[in-house]
């Protein structure tokens, strides 16, 4: 097995933390505290990984590399992480085996004999395979990253990484694949959003939406209550950094607005001053 830390192949920084006490006014000039948790102790955060490693971590990744170390190495990383492994070592057999096969990840590098890993990336989506898919790369570059996810990709890992990233990285989409399967509809108050369908009601009314409307919506509503940011909603939905110059967020946003109340008296989507959104039913 490989151990993740003394891994030869050496990948990338280190994430970054903030905690700390915020203070953030709303619309109406109330504030709300947002305060960080006290830290917990060293053996409670040892033990809730323990038993997080323990828990449904059956998921099944395919690994489309065509260098057979790496391929062994991420694939031993990721099957010592609990995951269920499948290896392909061309774009070919990559692509035969995602189109074939039941997965919940597929990690997979961008430079690939015979089909290369966005082309794969491509005719996946054209045949409807909506599986989450970590793109391996080691052209780092913005353009690169952002041709990547706008190719059908969900996230982008920049060679050399380390393989605690990895794994991180797809525990998470595999986490959020599961949970989208696992839930049909999201309600909040008069909202209903058919994650099925793809159709949004409000109070029992079909709302139509573009599908960037729709995507922006239905982050607010899994994060209901919950204070949103700009940058938060932009790297969801549309899957790369955040431009703060840019007003993208608040043009879709008011048109959101305008279709759920378009008299304006019974707002659901809330305006943080120079921070971000809040979903709420309406009182």
């Amino acid at each position: 097995m490989v151990q993740s830390p003394r891994s030869p192949v050496s990948f990338a920084a280190p994430m970054m933390q903030t905690a700390g006490r915020d203070r953030t006014p709303f619309d109406s000039g109330t504030e709300e505290d947002n305060c960080t948790p006290p830290s917990e102790p060293q053996e409670t955060r040892q033990g809730r990984r323990i038993q997080n490693k323990k828990e449904k971590r059956m998921a099944n990744v395919l690994v489309v590399e065509d260098d057979r170390r790496v391929a062994a190495e991420i694939g031993s990383a990721l099957a010592e992480y609990g995951f269920q492994v499948d290896e392909a070592p061309s774009g070919s057999i990559g692509l035969r085996k995602a189109l074939d096969g039941n997965f919940d990840v597929i990690v997979l590098d961008r430079m690939l004999p015979e089909i290369d890993g966005l082309s794969l990336l491509t005719e996946l989506r054209a045949a409807k395979v909506s599986t989450p898919v970590l793109i391996l790369s080691a052209l780092s570059a913005v353009n690169e990253r952002v041709d990547g996810l706008r190719a059908g990709g969900d996230d982008y890992l920049a060679k050399p990484f380390e393989f605690i990233e990895l794994t991180a990285r797809v525990d998470a989409l595999a986490r959020r694949k599961m949970a989208a399967e696992a839930v049909n509809e999201l309600v909040v108050g008069d909202l209903r959003l058919d994650l099925i369908e793809r159709v949004l009601y409000c109070a029992g009314r079909e709302i139509e939406l573009l599908p960037k409307e729709f995507a922006i919506i239905e982050f607010l509503m899994q994060n209901a209550g919950t204070l949103v940011s700009r940058k938060m909603i932009f790297e969801s939905v549309w899957g790369y950094s955040f431009n703060h110059q840019s007003s993208v967020i608040d043009v879709h946003i008011g048109k959101i607005r305008k279709k759920l109340d378009p008299d304006g008296l019974n707002p659901r989507i809330h305006t943080v001053r120079n921070t971000g959104f809040i979903l709420r039913a309406p009182s």
